[in-house]
């Protein structure tokens, strides 16, 4: 549906129509939108599963060649890279163009809270405090440390840089530095750079002091520990298909890695991590709701792993090592919420386990962090976290409180072992991260650091509400709403609202400084915590997911409709908002209630559900099979999925103007998919809209790259709710 502009009766008013060419026109006049119209091709590919046959007109977008394009982007298929330039000149024309001046004021606003020179909070690791900062108008980190005896003083003659992002990045369209890490003897980094956006990481070793590259390792997944040697380490491989299936150990300056440990089922992701208190390195291998965990002591010279657990469908376990034990955070048993059992090191087999902290159903356990005398979990109840301390002698615990209706929590252990020292970060939506060092021994928190914004924020401006939205079913949805204070509740506030709901991923009651500049001009920000995620609980996961994914769906716009029963806004004021599986969750439900939303953004949207699942080449699509079912084998998980699937629905329907956004080399959505959908939408509802959909032909799944180049993508978002909801200016108006 268009939104146009409040012109007088009987006359006409020139206005830059969004999705049309700029005219002369009545007001109530729609113009046509010019988009891109994909090839349908007249003999489309027949597929059959289960006596049940599509067609998809669309396929050819798919560039069989895809594994190629993920490594070098040119290689892509002539026919497809044009229509995709065909799309974004669209786009740029008649969205981005338009609407030009408001970015640039949405930009400069957001830019404006951000600390340009900003920097981390010191981590202590012996004789060094390990930091990151960024320079002024630098878009990438610098990594750096300082004696830890001079760790806050910020004295600049004390620094040594170690890694500069921003000269790493010179001549990168795409640049992503995944993880840094120094050697326990200080003398070298590693570290792990993609510069195309597809998640291929190589991997560089180089020396402290001279910045000397001494090792390379190509095409990894990103992820590696040291060994306590300091002489070698281990990294995660991928397969052809994009897929992190081994382990392998580099003895620096060695010509061979040897294979630590190598996955076979193909639905398993592996992965490599160091327990805190360094005597163990853990190879581990899960698909969401099963995992499996093995281990060495690390000053093995030939590494030999010894299993936790064998894996379980369904049985989810962590472990960390503490009082000379495994300590296991597991959900087996029917411990829904889970458990926390310990287990001897030499046989953490089951029946030698002891349990910790008991099941409590509705306290799901989140997370455990060890310490040489204190163990530290976060936990979630009716939605909130909290930290709670238990000391090793006596087993005494305490829980650290705060008071707000809605917050985030987050924890580390920093490097240090033998420490009374917590380090953790609260938020809300209305105040700005600070960074806290607790002393679990005498209880006494100091204030390290508070999130500066430079061009001003009073958190007292602002009001943050939590509210439950029944759900189909009665089931009580969480909603957090941020709002002026002055914003009035009478049903004339637009809304973004935005959701996720999948994985058991919440989305934290956090701060975002780039929220303030809709919520400044009369926006109500709501995130819904619809199941599929762990808001309450793991239960609320399991009932979001598989056959019961459908309650994703209609939690999120029973949501939406609460919103306008209690009069925060109305119908057609609401702009939705997700990401990769949060854009199926846009297009579901823009499929399901296309006349509650004024505008949908979906970022790299998982819309092409049933095709996808359906092909187990594609990287993630083996290990997301017990999240959405396997189509393949499970007749039942066919029909569920393709009753759901944003692509298969698409139809002739009142669906809002849509921003369709998606990276060339994303391996976890790929390009096709929001290339399909947005061609599938303009065919099947010509007078919807309009559809834009905007691939970044340099960029993968999380956008383009840097701090200030990724708000310039957040103020075409914003600009584009704006224009949905009327609030661009009296001249924009969005016309199919």
């Amino acid at each position: 549906m268009a939104r146009m502009s409040k012109a007088g009766a009987g006359r006409t008013r020139r206005t830059k129509a969004i999705g049309g060419a700029l005219t002369d026109t009545p007001s109530s006049t729609r113009s046509a939108s010019g988009a891109p119209a994909a090839r349908r091709d007249n003999l489309p590919p027949i597929r059959e599963q289960h006596g049940r046959t599509r067609t998809d007109p669309y396929a050819w977008l798919k560039d069989e060649n895809w594994r190629e394009v993920m490594r070098d982007p040119m290689r892509l298929r002539a026919d497809i890279r044009k229509h995709l330039e065909e799309e974004n000149a669209y786009t740029h024309r008649q969205l981005e163009t338009v609407t030009a001046a408001l970015q640039d004021e949405l930009f400069e606003e957001m830019k404006g809270r951000i600390k340009e020179n900003d920097s981390s909070v010191p981590a202590i690791d012996g004789p060094w405090a390990y930091y990151r900062r960024y320079r002024e108008g630098g878009e990438y980190p610098l990594f750096a440390r300082r004696p830890a005896a001079n760790a806050f003083d910020n004295d600049p003659a004390h620094e040594h840089i170690l890694l500069d992002g921003d000269a790493l990045s010179v001549g990168c369209d795409y640049f992503d530095i995944r993880k840094v890490a120094h050697s326990p003897d200080h003398r070298l980094i590693a570290y792990a750079i993609d510069d195309k956006g597809s998640e291929f990481y190589t991997l560089r070793v180089r020396d402290a002091v001279t910045g000397a590259i001494t090792e390379e390792i190509p095409h990894t997944y990103g992820e590696f520990v040291w060994a306590e040697d300091s002489a070698s380490l281990y990294w995660v491989a991928r397969d052809e298909n994009a897929r992190p299936v081994a382990v392998h150990r580099r003895i620096l300056g060695a010509e061979q890695d040897p294979l630590v440990y190598l996955e076979e089922d193909p639905g398993f992701f592996v992965g490599v991590q160091k327990s805190q208190s360094r005597n163990f390195i853990f190879v581990t291998a899960n698909d969401h709701t099963t995992t499996e965990w093995r281990y060495f002591r690390t000053d093995e010279t030939v590494p030999v792993l010894h299993l936790v657990a064998p894996r379980e469908r369904g049985v989810d376990y962590s472990v960390v090592d503490f009082d000379n034990r495994f300590w296991i955070r597991t959900n087996r048993n029917g411990a829904v919420d889970f458990a926390l059992v310990s287990a001897p090191q030499n046989n953490p087999s089951e029946e030698n386990w002891r349990i910790e902290i008991p099941h409590r159903p509705g306290i799901l356990l989140l997370d455990v962090e060890p310490f040489a005398d204190f163990v530290v979990r976060m936990e979630r109840e009716n939605g909130l976290p909290r930290i709670v301390v238990r000391e090793r002698k006596g087993g005494a615990e305490h829980s650290i409180d705060f008071a707000e209706a809605a917050y985030a929590l987050g924890m580390s252990n920093g490097y240090l072992w033998d420490s009374p020292w917590l380090r953790f970060e609260y938020s809300s939506p209305s105040t700005p991260t600070q960074v806290f060092d607790y002393n679990m021994a005498a209880r006494e928190r100091v204030l390290r650091k508070t999130q500066e914004i430079p061009s001003g924020h009073n958190p007292s401006d602002y009001v943050v509400d939590r509210i439950d939205a029944p759900g189909e079913d009665g089931a009580l949805i969480p909603v957090t709403l941020l709002r002026r204070k002055e914003t009035k509740l009478d049903g004339t506030a637009p809304v973004l609202l935005y959701g996720y709901g999948a994985y058991g991923i919440t989305i934290p009651a956090d701060f975002r400084t780039a929220r303030l500049s809709l919520v400044d001009r009369g926006f109500i920000y709501a995130v819904a915590d619809v199941r599929g995620s762990m808001a309450k609980g793991y239960q609320w996961y399991l009932d979001g997911k598989l056959e019961k994914k459908k309650n994703t769906f209609e939690d999120f716009v029973a949501a939406g409709r609460h919103l306008v029963a209690l009069g925060y806004t109305r119908p057609r004021n609401i702009v939705a908002m997700g990401g990769s599986a949060g854009g199926m969750l846009m297009g579901v439900a823009a499929n399901i209630a296309p006349e509650l939303f004024g505008g949908i953004i979906a970022a790299a949207p998982f819309v092409d559900v049933l095709n996808t699942m359906s092909d187990e080449t594609l990287p993630l699509t083996p290990p997301e099979w017990p999240e959405w079912g396997n189509p393949r084998l499970d007749i039942l998980a066919y029909d569920t999925i393709a009753d759901y699937s944003p692509y298969e629905q698409v139809g002739r329907k009142p669906y809002p103007p849509m921003l369709i956004t998606g990276g060339l080399t994303d391996p976890r959505v790929t390009y096709w998919e929001p290339t399909k959908w947005a061609a599938r939408l303009r065919h099947e509802a010509p007078d919807a809209g309009p559809f834009f959909l905007r691939i970044n032909m340099d960029a993968g799944h999380s956008g383009v790259s840097g701090r200030f180049a990724s708000l310039k993508e957040t103020a075409l978002e914003f600009a584009f709710a704006l224009a949905a909801v009327g609030r661009a200016g009296p001249d924009i108006r969005l016309a199919p």
